[in-house]
């Protein structure tokens, strides 16, 4: 008797089974459900890829999700956020710890797959644990994150924020892709991609821009196809010269506010400098500008909309003999007054400040192409040595 209760239940479950892989119904094992996060991590945590499928959350973020400790992400995890949802890294004991694989990456993404679904990541934590490695992050900008600026991810000056970004992709956001203010830190930048966001792919200070490496691209059809630079001061740090390089891409690097350098600047061959209405290059007494191109690989500085009379131009104060833009190609400039109620391009100006100038082109200044006033040293074969082409006023004015 129980023999055949026992037969019977064996077929009974066998006809279960059958009809289960007939309706394609996944076993009890794989039927995952994302889990919805609170809005607090006050204690070192680790999140798991728990569903195998890339394409669904692992996790869920319904509002702001304060992080208060440490936070660990695993290869593969997927974080879902609801509209105008957030991450927020701490100052005061948060750390972001996401480090993925090129076959398992991590994700924050919105549950909508549309720009401006979520508002995005900021990061308040001067921890120099904080690290985005193999990491996807689209569909922010909902809100501005801080400053009345959207963007993907956020480093807040105030706090010092840190981050390390490698191998990541910052894409379709309402806004910037990564905003860092002045302040904050990239530790580490290599092999990013920006694409598909409403304004630049970046935006960041000067003193971060040294970190940014050659291949990372920032063309992807953007808003602006540019490495933006906002008003900042380059100052003087402990690593000697400050070399800016250009990218595999091409990508140009855009000036939108007054740069004031007192630092050893170094521009390699082939960087372009794009500058915004008005906006003014000083080279302070106690730097230098080292600006030098070649033939083939001449360096541009240039207004960001072509025209004459577009950014205000360049002063030096500095008396260094590492003063010099040699194959540089300078054009329009000269919008405003840049000094002694005078416009012009390049401005030589203060006691004993010192340029030489050679195989470059100035155009399409808006007043003179170069100023030196009485006290300034300047090369003697400025004007043979060097193109001018359509500029308002006197190609070279001298006191």
């Amino acid at each position: 008797m129980k023999t055949n209760q026992l037969l019977g239940l064996c077929f009974a479950l066998s006809v279960w089974l059958v009809g289960c892989k007939e309706k394609n119904v996944p076993p009890v094992d794989e039927i995952v459900e994302p889990l919805v996060l609170g809005t607090e991590i006050a204690a070192k945590t680790v999140l798991e890829d728990r569903v195998a499928d890339p394409n669904l959350p692992d996790y869920i973020v319904n509002g702001t999700l304060f992080v208060k400790a440490e936070l660990t992400i695993r290869p593969g995890v997927v974080i879902a956020f609801a509209r105008d949802g957030r991450l927020e890294i701490n100052d005061n004991g948060g750390i972001l710890i996401a480090q993925g694989q090129a076959d398992k990456k991590i994700r924050f993404t919105g549950i909508e797959k549309s720009k401006g679904t979520w508002a995005g990541i900021i990061i308040y934590s001067a921890s120099s644990a904080n690290a985005l490695d193999h990491v996807e992050v689209l569909y922010a900008g909902s809100r501005p994150l801080t400053s009345n600026i959207k963007a993907g991810v956020a480093l807040v000056g105030n706090s010092k924020a840190q981050l390390a970004l490698k191998n990541s992709l910052l894409a379709h956001h309402d806004g910037y892709g990564l905003l860092v203010q002045d302040g904050a830190v990239l530790r580490s930048f290599a092999a990013n991609t920006f694409g598909n966001n409403t304004l630049a792919g970046i935006t960041l200070d000067a003193n971060n821009v040294k970190y940014l490496d050659k291949s990372s691209v920032f063309t992807q059809s953007n808003g602006r196809n540019v490495v933006e630079i906002a008003a900042s001061e380059l100052s003087r740090g402990t690593a000697g010269e400050v070399l800016w390089e250009g990218f595999t891409d091409q990508t140009p690097y855009r000036l939108v506010g007054n740069l004031s350098v007192k630092a050893d600047w170094k521009l390699a061959p082939g960087v372009t400098l794009e500058l915004g209405r008005d906006v003014q290059l000083s080279v302070n007494a106690e730097a230098y500008l080292d600006a030098r191109g070649t033939a083939a690989a001449p360096i541009t500085i240039k207004g960001a909309e072509a025209g004459a009379g577009y950014w205000r131009g360049l002063i030096c104060y500095s008396p260094s003999v590492r003063n010099v833009l040699e194959h540089v190609h300078l054009s329009g400039g000269g919008s405003i007054a840049l000094v002694s109620a005078k416009k012009t391009t390049v401005a030589v100006y203060g006691s004993q400040a010192a340029m030489t100038i050679r195989n470059s082109r100035i155009s399409q200044s808006g007043g003179h192409g170069i100023f030196v006033n009485y006290q300034a040293r300047i090369n003697d074969d400025v004007l043979t040595a060097n193109a001018f082409e359509n500029n308002g006023q006197a190609n070279l004015l001298k006191e």
